[in-house]
């Protein structure tokens, strides 16, 4: 295995910890709520935090999930095509997601400058400064950006795509929890 191999893997395992880490907070969040509401006592801004460890949570798990294959794919076309027809629809799917991930890092990326620029807020009880929540949306959006592009270096070689292979091994374990 390569070093450029193990780190674009331990960037995905970064990713889906950090993912994890928000999903804990959540429950640590949740759970302070719970107790401290026992003392009628409010834990300020917590619906704001929850909300954007919810955004965290959700795009650091993009790439992770996306390279074991248990994202939602729509295979009746593909799985029908034979290997080299197979092939070019992987490229040019893999390139246009490419593209549009792109812009979302891109869109996603200036709007947290801006927000940081002119010193946003949150509006809820707690003001916080909103541009560091808002960067786990380009942050995990980047990262699934490297994860397609890697795909797509992958298909170009030739090689059958990790996400495939993924749906493939949990296939021949006799699992069938990702298929729809």
């Amino acid at each position: 295995m390569t070093i450029l191999r193990r780190a674009l893997d331990g960037l995905y395992l970064v990713s889906a910890g950090l993912a994890a880490l928000s999903l804990f907070g959540i429950f640590v969040v949740m759970m302070a709520q719970v107790f401290l509401r026992q003392g009628n006592i409010q834990l300020p801004g917590a619906d704001d935090f929850t909300a954007y460890l919810c955004v965290a949570t959700t795009f650091f798990a993009l790439a992770y999930t996306f390279k074991r294959g248990e994202l939602i794919r729509v295979g009746l076309f593909i799985d029908k095509a034979g290997p080299g027809l197979r092939r070019l629809i992987e490229m040019a799917v893999l390139a246009l997601a490419a593209a549009l991930v792109a812009y979302i890092v891109y869109w996603t990326w200036s709007d947290a400058m801006f927000s940081l620029e002119i010193e946003e807020v949150a509006q809820g009880s707690v003001p916080f400064l909103i541009w560091i929540p808002k960067l786990a949306i380009p942050a995990g959006s980047g990262i699934l950006l490297i994860a397609i592009l890697d795909e797509l270096v992958i298909v170009l070689r030739g090689e059958k795509p990790s996400y495939v292979r993924a749906a493939e091994e949990r296939a021949a374990r006799g699992d069938f929890s990702a298929e729809v």
